[in-house]
């Protein structure tokens, strides 16, 4: 049995906990000026979120890519697609989203009330494809660049660099600033380059082939930012695609190399044929490390993990090129020794948040049909400003009547359920932003429907005091035995709901599942605030008074 100071001081311990929950917390916010540049900061944000009906928040659409292949059997693909988005959903930890097939070849995806809407946006359609290919150590792009060159010149693509170009200079000049690489290699490494260099220099005045420096690894090649885009667009002519040599295809990297003052974009020769796929990993977890930066570790099922051993015994001293979505991450790796199961992606100096990404797409399972974004919005809130202010009135004036009616009806009785009602709302609001949780009309609805519930159990409770007090008890038993007769009935109301609400969280999708949560919340709180609180209070004024004082009931 409690004893009044210890009730007390667990009620104290109570209400810290829920200011703890409830007090605005420090978040850092994305922010994108109108030039492209990408700033963070700092801001104070209240944890509880609003949701997209009430607040506004993001939504796409997405629909099968075809533009490459034609897509079989489309509606078991998105169905397949639908689950692996919500995976990823979840994950990410956007409480209260909507994600739902429209027709055979569309899904709708909204976010409510969101931070970082591009990171949002590249989680989402993200196709975390992963295979680990060998780049070409045998010049097959070298080999094959004066057909390019010539490909593009019937396509009547220049042939001069413009005036002050950095692309103007000669390749020599940049050799030797790389640093690093593995020594072993380093004499074969020195010989491909000087291969490469004889050929790049007699081809350098091609529409291709001026704009291009040779790399630090074997099927490595390198591309001032300024032409990136030209590079790309040649590279992605369907004559040029059709001429690269069989068996062989470029991939671009996904970070930049900075050379003295100037920025480099990478791209790679590598084998068309992966040496494994992402479909044997099973796990992936971000680290951070003071040397290597950055990384995803990478663990592989049993036999994905025999084929990795098998495949890399037989390239090491090769460089291994880590394909993320058609798109090498980072800098090759040299592979020094067979692998097994575990691996890592290294990201250099990429964010922590990048690599926590990368994990959770990777973990979630690459999409089995490419999506494209159809159509992407910010919106504001559905209900419109009047029907929230309209809401709250009514709130408001409900709980109101409520307040009232049990202090004219119950009198001190009723003020002792109306202080119990007050911790019970703070309790609740507590308990969803505890859970990050999303707060939408239908949880609203919940919300309200719990303190009907906690109501109820007063009423019972006080009932159960005046039969008593009726009968001839004194103060104290009657308020011992009201509460102890009103147990069982109170336990099969709140137990009853609770149920219904656990079926709708398991089988309801968006608001259905915010209604859910937001009455489970809120039956726990009533729980508390009628038995405990309210049973507290009493106690309190029957040990100030004595007992010798008639209950105001």
């Amino acid at each position: 049995m409690f004893t009044i100071r210890n009730r007390l001081l667990l009620i104290g311990a109570l209400l810290i906990a829920s200011v703890w929950a409830l007090f605005p917390r420090g978040v850092t916010v994305r922010h994108e000026a109108p030039d492209g540049a990408v700033t963070y900061r700092e801001e104070s944000r209240f944890p509880l979120k609003w949701g997209l009906d009430l607040a506004g928040g993001m939504y796409m659409a997405l629909e099968i890519d075809e533009s490459k292949q034609a897509v079989a059997d489309k509606a078991d693909q998105l169905d397949r697609a639908l689950t692996v988005l919500r995976q990823r959903i979840d994950q990410f930890g956007v409480e209260e989203p909507n994600i739902q097939r429209a027709g055979d070849d569309k899904i709708i995806v909204e976010l409510p009330g969101i931070d970082d809407e591009q990171r949002a946006l590249d989680i989402v359609r993200k196709q975390a494809f992963l295979e680990f290919q060998i780049t070409d150590k045998t010049g097959a792009f070298e080999r094959v660049l004066p057909r390019l060159d010539e490909i593009l010149r019937a396509r009547g693509a220049g042939v001069t660099a413009g005036a002050g170009s950095a692309t103007d200079a000669p390749v020599d000049p940049l050799a030797g600033i790389f640093a690093g690489g593995d020594s072993g290699k380093a004499a074969q490494d020195s010989a491909a380059q000087d291969s490469t260099n004889a050929i790049f220099g007699a081809t350098r005045e091609g529409p291709l082939s001026r704009f291009i420096i040779p790399g630090q690894t074997p099927g490595e090649y390198l591309v001032a930012m300024p032409n990136a885009l030209t590079v790309e667009s040649y590279l992605s002519i369907p004559e040029v695609r059709a001429a690269m040599p069989p068996g062989k295809e470029l991939l671009w990297g996904n970070d930049t190399i900075p050379i003295n003052t100037e920025l480099y974009r990478s791209f790679y020769m590598v084998d068309a044929r992966a040496i494994i796929t992402g479909d044997a990993l099973i796990d992936a977890i971000p680290q951070q490390y003071p040397a290597e930066g950055t990384v995803v570790a990478f663990t592989l099922n049993n036999e994905g993990g025999r084929r990795f051993r098998q495949e890399t015994s037989r390239h090491v001293g090769d460089y291994m090129a880590i394909v993320l979505d058609d798109k090498v991450m980072g800098r090759p790796p040299v592979i020094q020794s067979a692998i097994g199961t575990r691996g890592q992606i290294t990201m250099g100096g990429r964010r922590f948040q990048d690599a926590t990404d990368l994990a959770l797409v990777l973990r979630a399972g690459a999409l089995p049909v490419p999506l494209r974004v159809a159509e992407i919005r910010k919106i504001g809130a559905s209900l419109g400003q009047d029907s929230i202010e309209q809401g709250r009135n009514a709130g408001l004036l409900a709980i109101g009547l409520v307040i009232t009616i049990m202090l004219v009806y119950y009198r001190f009785s009723g003020m002792l359920a109306v202080i119990g009602l007050a911790f019970y709302t703070l309790a609740t609001l507590a308990v969803l932003a505890a859970f990050n949780a999303t707060l939408t009309l239908p949880g609203l609805a919940g919300f309200v429907l719990s303190i009907g519930m906690a109501v109820d159990a007063n009423f019972l409770i006080f009932e159960r005091i005046r039969e008593e007090l009726t009968a001839g008890k004194m103060v104290r038993t009657a308020i011992n035995e009201g509460f102890d007769h009103a147990w069982s009935a109170i336990v099969d109301t709140h137990v009853t709901t609770a149920l219904t609400a656990v079926i709708l969280y398991q089988f309801g999708t968006g608001p259905v599942r915010g209604f859910a949560v937001a009455l489970l919340a809120g039956l726990a709180a009533s729980m508390v605030s009628a038995i405990f609180i309210v049973r507290t209070l009493f106690l309190l004024w029957l040990q100030r008074t004595n007992a010798t004082q008639p209950l105001s009931i």
